[in-house]
């Protein structure tokens, strides 16, 4: 099983290719070996017609989370399945997205991930598996050395 844990920085990095999470305003705040946390300042187009966040804003925020947290183990993932159960409303603020290994085998890893509102009350959680990749990450670093000058 690999045993290397890439940075916040260079996990940022590879994400900063997810155009579609950067569009909606969500940032990864931390990550370590095999968990994540990612963040996203609520504004109005977030929000559905009832005036409480859209569901798909709250399911993308824990998606992003579950991606970093299995991402952090310098090897590709790729999301098999994921399951969200909303909790709460949320109307403004901010969420927070906490994503945890639950297991970790050479193919297939599981997370748990909890989504809570600026006071701490949990809003929803989100459950991801993924299949792991025979494909190692590739660090800026990595490849600043790799690449002839």
């Amino acid at each position: 099983m690999d045993t290397a844990t890439l940075s916040t920085a260079a996990l940022r990095a590879i994400f900063s290719a997810d155009h579609f999470a950067a569009h909606t305003g969500i940032e990864i705040v931390d990550s370590g070996d095999g968990w994540a946390r990612t963040r996203l300042a609520l504004q109005p187009h977030h929000l559905n017609g009832l005036g409480t966040v859209q569901g798909g804003a709250v399911f993308t925020l824990a998606d992003l989370a579950f991606a970093v947290a299995a991402n952090s183990h310098a090897v590709k993932v790729i999301g098999l399945n994921a399951s969200i159960n909303w909790v709460r409303t949320a109307r403004g603020g901010a969420l927070t997205a906490e994503a945890r290994e639950a297991s970790r085998s050479r193919r297939i890893a599981t997370y748990q991930v909890s989504v809570s509102d600026d006071t701490g009350r949990l809003v929803a959680t989100f459950h991801g598996t993924g299949y792991c990749l025979d494909e190692p990450w590739q660090t800026p670093a990595a490849a600043a050395e790799a690449s002839p000058v």
